[in-house]
């Protein structure tokens, strides 16, 4: 068995695990292989495992993968999790089959406009801050009911649901605080008449926290491809 047999086998029992003890099914949690800063051939040996949902967190890499990969099949389905800037939403409007990470109503709109008219509207996901870390990205709470409202009403989105980045808890009662919060805003929103299905939360180290807490996407890079190697910064 390889590295990577051996760690999506463990992961897989680890979310097994995770969703027998929330008494969840085990469909109900989708796993994205975070692959930024990973090879091509790494990502071609999970598809042949079975792996089919893929996170990128850089524009540039995110799309010469896009484009180097477009022929496999089942084609990956492809998740733009990374921070945005307004000046380069073009390459994941025209590729991503999902953005996690739209933070304020700019970037929702140029994904809107940007998005080919020839694709399956975008599923997009609002980045809420709950952690209030000077870098962190994300809309703060008080911002959210608005541009929820906002992006639910532009053309060529579909807006799912929530995602968090939370700071780094020491135990699972700590890990399970933020993301039982996410899960307040989602129903919070869902009673205002939003149609919110999704809960992009959990990672490598907290990912049992965010199942029992109601993740529908968990995000895992660590776990699955081991540390990633250092790398100039990209964007």
């Amino acid at each position: 068995m390889t590295q990577l047999e051996d760690s999506r086998a463990s992961l897989e029992r680890r979310i097994d695990a995770a969703c027998r003890q929330a008494d969840r099914a085990r469909r109900s949690v989708r796993l994205i292989a975070v692959s930024k800063a990973r090879s091509e051939q790494e990502i071609r040996t999970l598809h042949a495992l079975g792996q089919r949902l893929f996170g990128e967190s850089y524009v540039q890499e995110f799309a010469l993968k896009c484009d180097a990969l477009q022929a496999l099949v089942p084609s990956p389905e492809w998740h733009f999790i990374g921070a945005l800037q307004g000046n380069k939403t073009r390459p994941v409007a025209e590729r991503a089959h999902w953005v996690h990470s739209v933070d304020r109503l700019k970037i929702a709109q140029r994904l809107s406009a940007q998005r080919p008219d020839g694709l399956p509207p975008l599923q997009v996901c609002l980045q809420v801050d709950l952690s209030r870390e000077p870098g962190k990205s994300g809309v703060p709470e008080y911002d959210l009911q608005a541009l929820a409202d906002a992006t639910a009403q532009l053309p060529r989105l579909v807006l799912r649901g929530l995602m968090t980045l939370p700071a780094r808890g020491d135990d699972l009662e700590q890990q399970r605080r933020p993301f039982a919060r996410l899960r307040e805003l989602r129903d919070v929103l869902n009673a205002r008449g939003h149609r919110l299905d999704t809960l992009s939360m959990g990672m490598s180290d907290d990912l049992e926290a965010a199942i029992l807490e109601g993740a529908t996407l968990v995000r895992v890079g660590t776990a699955l491809f081991g540390p990633r190697r250092p790398q100039a910064r990209q964007t």
